[in-house]
Order: structure tokens, then C-alpha cells, then sequence
């Protein structure tokens, strides 16, 4: 669902809520989250929206009308619970919330829509088995892992201290030392070989790097020339430098068509190198891999 759904409308509601709208349910999280919270038209905006940018929010869509809506809620709070504030649960009475229900074009009810970063991600409609709902919910907050920005800091706790390796990598990537940026994450993994959050930024890092070689018109020099492996190579990574992901997956996608044997493997290697610089689930990359299969297969 994601994208095609206009939550936008919904944020132009009062914030001001009614007495007993907008308030937690009973229970807590020590992550200062309600796990549980009753959403009415003007909480809307602050509940789901707002709080999705911190962490997944699933929209309960129920009636008071519909047993099998009433009953399925009790099985969904205790999961919230469980979450202990790494997602919550926003239930909305679609009979007092028509414009809510509206929006995400329930079909029936109940209906569970998680969103996250203020969009529609995933959804589905009716009745599920608890384990079933687990799963999916694994998913969701798999999907999401890295992107939001965490629940608030707990009133009073102490502030989780930086890791002096991280802020002296970072600090010599902002003061433009790639070489510097680059030994620093390299250090973190030879001690800690698992740690993903420095794998990552050391694929960033010496992207960047390589980078900085790529000359301003190597796209051009690529069109001009298809059958240039390396100049295939340097304008897709000029494409994804100037934010166009999709543009430098599909030439990459289009050179392993075309070539065989070393340059063949030059462009694919290449294009799962810059796969790495994305979450696995981003739908372009999703997309792209698709591609690649077909282009190989």
C-alpha cells in the first residue's frame, strides 16, 4: 500500500481532543510508548502520523457493531504489550471516524493498516490467527528496521553513550577525510566482524571514494560508448551519486545484457555492490534484482 493511500487530508483536523480521545489505553512500555492508544479524526495526526516517524503504527480499523472486530482486538493488545513501545497499536472506531476509515479504503472490518514514516506500508483485512499476525508483524518492523527514528528517550533515563569508535569515524567522514572515515569503520569490523551499522557505512564511505574519480560527463561517455565496460561502470555510479537509483541499476542491467564473460561479471559485480548500499526491501531494489534475474537467466 505504500504511497497509495492520501493520509494528508487528516492533518488538518484541531490537535485539541476531546475528553478520553487520544489517551493511552491502560498499560505501559518503558520506552515512554503507550503500547495501546484509542485514535479518534483530531488525534489522528499526532498518533499515527507523527508517532509512525518514531516507530510502526498499527491502525486497528473496528466496530463496536462487530463482535468478531471486538474480540480480535483482545488478541492484538496483548502483542502490543509484548512490543514493550517498538510499535504501537492505534485503534480507531470506524462508526465515530468515518473520514479515517475513508482514507485507507476499508473494504471491511476489522482492518489493520501499518504505517510507517507517516505512509501506508502493509495491510490486511479480516480476522487472523495470532501466529499468523506475528509473522507478518516480524515483517513489518524487519521492513522498517534502521528508518524511523526510535521512541523518545524515557523521562529521567540517562542518555545511551556514544561509541567514541563511531563519532571518530564520523567525525573524520564530516570533515571530508574519506581515507580517515574508511580505517575507522574498517577498525570497528576487525574487532566486532558482525557489527552491520559499520558495515554499512563502510560501503557508504568507499563509495563515496570511489567516487570522487567519476568525471562530470561519464554519463554521457557511457552512452557514447556501450561497449566501454568501465565507463558503464563510473556513470552508474555518477547516476546513484546524483540520487537516481533506478536510472544506474537499469544501465548496469542493460551492460550485463549486452556483454559476456569478464565484462559481464565487471557489471554484475558491480551492480550488487551498489545493491549493498540499500535495504534489502527498498522496492527499487526489489524491483532491479528482478531485472537482474531475468538479464542472467
Amino acid at each position: 500500500m505504500s504511497g497509495a493511500v492520501d493520509l494528508s487530508a487528516l492533518k488538518d483536523r484541531p490537535q485539541a481532543p476531546p475528553a478520553g480521545a487520544g489517551q493511552p489505553a491502560p498499560g505501559g512500555s518503558p520506552s515512554g510508548l503507550a503500547p495501546v492508544v484509542e485514535v479518534t479524526e483530531e488525534t489522528f495526526e499526532a498518533e499515527v502520523l507523527e508517532r509512525s516517524m518514531q516507530v510502526p503504527v498499527l491502525v486497528y480499523l473496528w466496530s463496536p457493531r462487530s463482535e468478531a472486530s471486538v474480540a480480535f482486538a483482545d488478541d492484538l493488545e496483548p502483542l502490543a504489550a509484548e512490543g514493550d513501545g517498538t510499535w504501537v497499536l492505534a485503534k480507531v472506531d470506524v462508526d465515530g471516524n468515518m473520514r479515517i476509515a475513508q482514507a485507507f479504503g476499508v473494504q471491511g472490518i476489522p482492518t489493520v493498516v501499518a504505517v510507517a514514516g507517516g505512509q501506508p506500508l502493509a495491510d490486511f483485512q479480516g480476522v487472523q490467527p495470532v501466529d499468523q499476525v506475528r509473522g507478518w508483524l516480524g515483517q513489518v518492523l524487519a521492513a522498517t528496521a534502521g528508518k524511523l527514528t526510535g521512541p523518545p528517550p524515557v523521562e529521567g533515563a540517562e542518555p545511551e553513550p556514544e561509541d567514541p569508535r563511531f563519532v571518530a569515524a564520523e567525525d573524520a567522514l564530516a570533515e571530508g577525510d574519506l581515507d580517515g572515515a574508511e580505517a575507522a569503520y574498517q577498525a570497528i569490523l576487525d574487532a566486532e566482524p558482525a557489527n552491520t551499522q559499520a558495515l554499512a557505512a563502510l560501503r557508504q564511505v568507499r563509495f563515496l571514494a570511489r567516487v570522487q574519480s567519476v568525471a562530470p560527463d561519464a554519463v554521457a561517455v557511457a552512452a557514447a560508448d556501450q561497449a566501454d565496460v568501465e565507463a558503464q561502470l563510473a556513470a552508474a555510479d555518477a547516476l546513484l551519486y546524483t540520487q537516481q537509483p533506478e536510472e544506474a541499476f537499469g544501465l548496469l542491467i542493460d551492460a550485463i545484457k549486452r556483454y559476456a564473460g569478464d565484462d559481464k561479471t565487471a557489471a554484475r559485480t558491480r551492480l550488487l555492490e551498489l545493491f549493498e548500499l540499500f535495504d534489502p526491501a527498498d522496492p527499487i531494489v526489489v524491483s532491479a534484482r528482478r531485472k537482474l534475474a531475468s538479464a542472467l537467466y
